[in-house]
């Protein structure tokens, strides 16, 4: 019995033992407190199996693992996946990083208090620079915090989605620093290009999703070893969707400057992020 690694959740280890199956591996999963084990019995394909499952931890979305799952999967219940509340809550936090989290609940905390009687309070503090009165340049942090602010709840939906989903692959895989800095960069910035081109009243983190979309899309292009990346289809609905910003058809306000914007911000550190990994 030679155990090969270590997943934290029972569909992943399902997932991976299926596409095993189809390379006349047999693995088998041990649930312990940390997770579930993975153990093989095929001495002469350990060191496959080994290699597979460090591919694997690398990219477990490919589609190979899904079709794996589809082909090789025993309609038998093999792990115990626990309620499905209880799964959803705990793919939803390792599934992103602290940053991640924090920014996801601070942009929900600060919706809730426009909703609850608390609009008026919440957009004299957080509103860019000239949005109300007495706010002037001294009050540095206005060049960020609107991108915390959303205004209805599809577009509170729409860029967390996003955020949760791309951020989190960033922060899980190369750590909290490019994540932060593409917070920072991409929630400021933006802002400014959007205040010349539309004004002071705008809010939302359009900006930062627009940034990890291209972040991820050419770290995927670039440096695939660094586990991250987007199919091209998901890159061309965010350029249509940006596009489409500039027409009447969305029948809503959209932040175009801090879209375009942010996506060049995140092309940008992406291209110098994926230099950096291959020297």
């Amino acid at each position: 019995m030679i155990e090969i690694g270590q997943l934290p959740h029972a569909r992943a280890a399902q997932a991976f033992i299926d596409y095993l199956k189809g390379l006349d591996i047999e693995c088998v999963p041990i649930v312990n407190e940390h997770g579930v084990a993975l153990v093989v019995y095929q001495q002469d394909k350990a060191e496959q199996a080994r290699y597979e499952f460090e591919q694997f931890k690398q990219n477990p979305y490919q589609k190979k693992y899904l079709e794996a799952s589809w082909d090789n999967g025993s309609t038998q219940t093999k792990l115990d996946y626990g309620s499905s509340s209880l799964g959803l809550i705990q793919q939803f936090i390792t599934g992103a990083g602290p940053l991640t989290l924090v920014t996801f609940f601070v942009c929900v905390a600060v919706f809730a208090a426009m909703n609850l009687g608390f609009a008026n309070q919440v957009f004299s503090q957080l509103s860019f620079f000239g949005a109300v009165p007495n706010s002037d340049f001294s009050q540095v942090w206005r060049v960020f915090t609107p991108s915390l602010m959303h205004f209805s709840a599809m577009h509170l939906l729409f860029n967390l989605l996003w955020w949760w989903y791309l951020g989190g692959k960033i922060e899980t895989k190369l750590g909290t620093r490019p994540l932060m800095i593409l917070l920072l960069v991409a929630g400021s910035l933006p802002s400014l290009v959007q205040y010349m081109m539309t004004g002071p009243n705008f809010g939302g983190l359009s900006g930062v999703v627009y940034a990890v979309v291209g972040y991820t899309w050419i770290m995927g292009q670039r440096a695939p070893e660094s586990g991250i990346g987007i199919p091209n289809s998901y890159m061309t609905f965010m350029l249509i969707w940006l596009v489409l910003g500039f027409t009447d058809l969305l029948g809503m306000p959209i932040a175009n400057g801090a879209h375009i914007g942010g996506l060049l911000v995140g092309l940008a550190q992406g291209a110098f992020d994926s230099r950096k990994r291959s020297r």
